[in-house]
């Protein structure tokens, strides 16, 4: 899969906001000079703690926010110039997104029939029996009946909702999904079924997913690639198991200490580690100059080039090892 060609792909991608009033006037860089590739049936996992930018990063992709800077394309097209109507409809065909409230991304005025079959309806399915068939057999995808249909949100649990949303998404049959933090605001027993049946499904219907999340455990499990991201810059990707057996960048090291481990005995005594730029980089770190360098095949870290050689030790002292 190291040689497919990327189905999407972020160059540069910024996304900056104005923030505050007259004279005060700041601007948060979000997403700042991100770069990554997702392959076709991929998953690829996006964390990283509240704040550094990766529902951003997701949002801007799919149009929901115009980048500040930088080139998005899919299937070798564009997506992040001038919104048209040619390519609000392409977007619209080919990436759907699973949000992470599943209380407030569905209309509560609107039945499960008529929030799922949106989609069909707006793309011109005007055959009422039609658009229920094919809600019916969405339904039965995620795991919901046919009398689910005529339900209001407001009937279901967390985890129905979220499956709700779901079918909404897949209905299109689109080539990728971006799914934001799709199981945080659910309970951990329905979390694993919300990821098993995400992988069902990606697995049935060939789907690429863009897994957005702060919790590693999950990450982990579900996603082929991983990249990490700090304060709008991407700071290391990697293969998951890559990743969790040899971090290099000190701020993955920190995330993945954060685990809590099953064992309350060595859970009360391990130990974890903090990051702070300042301290675990030798030169002032955005000031040089660093670059998303490949360490080797498939692991590539953000560091300076007098952090380049230290990773590449650390590297080969764990393959020695």
């Amino acid at each position: 899969m190291a040689d497919t060609p990327y189905l999407l792909e972020a160059r540069n991608l910024c996304q900056h906001f104005a923030s505050g009033r007259g004279g005060k006037r700041l601007t948060v860089k979000a997403v700042d000079d991100v770069s990554f590739g997702v392959r076709p049936a991929e998953i690829f996992g996006l964390v990283g703690e509240s704040g550094c930018g990766k529902t951003t990063t997701g949002r801007t992709i799919i149009r929901l926010y115009d980048p500040t800077s930088g080139t998005v394309t899919f299937d070798g097209r564009e997506i992040s110039g001038g919104m048209t109507r040619g390519l609000r409809r392409y977007l619209t065909d080919n990436i759907a997104m699973i949000f992470q409230d599943p209380i407030e991304s569905l209309n509560p005025r609107m039945t499960v029939e008529e929030i799922v079959g949106e989609g069909l309806t707006i793309r011109g399915v005007k055959d009422k029996a039609e658009v229920r068939r094919r809600v019916v057999e969405m339904l039965g995808k995620v795991g919901l009946t046919n009398e689910h249909a005529t339900r209001y949100p407001h009937e279901f649990s967390g985890g129905q909702r979220q499956r709700i949303g779901i079918a909404r998404a897949i209905i299109t049959h689109p080539k990728m999904i971006i799914a934001d933090e799709p199981v945080s605001a659910l309970d951990v027993s329905v979390q694993a079924q919300v990821i098993n049946l995400l992988n069902d499904l990606k697995e049935e219907m060939g789907l690429t997913i863009l897994f957005i999340a702060h919790n590693l455990s999950v990450v982990k499990y579900f996603s082929d690639r991983i990249g990490v991201m700090y304060y709008g810059h991407l700071v290391e990707i990697a293969r998951g198991d890559d990743l969790y057996a040899k971090p290099l960048h000190p701020y993955t090291r920190a995330l993945l200490s954060a685990i809590p481990e099953p064992n309350p005995l060595t859970e009360k005594t391990r130990r974890r580690i903090d990051y702070d730029p300042e301290r675990d980089h030798k030169e002032d770190y955005f000031s040089g100059n660093p670059v998303m360098t490949e360490i080797e095949p498939e692991h590539f870290v953000y560091c300076t080039p007098s952090e380049l050689e230290l990773y590449r030790d650390q590297v080969r002292g764990k393959a020695d090892a």
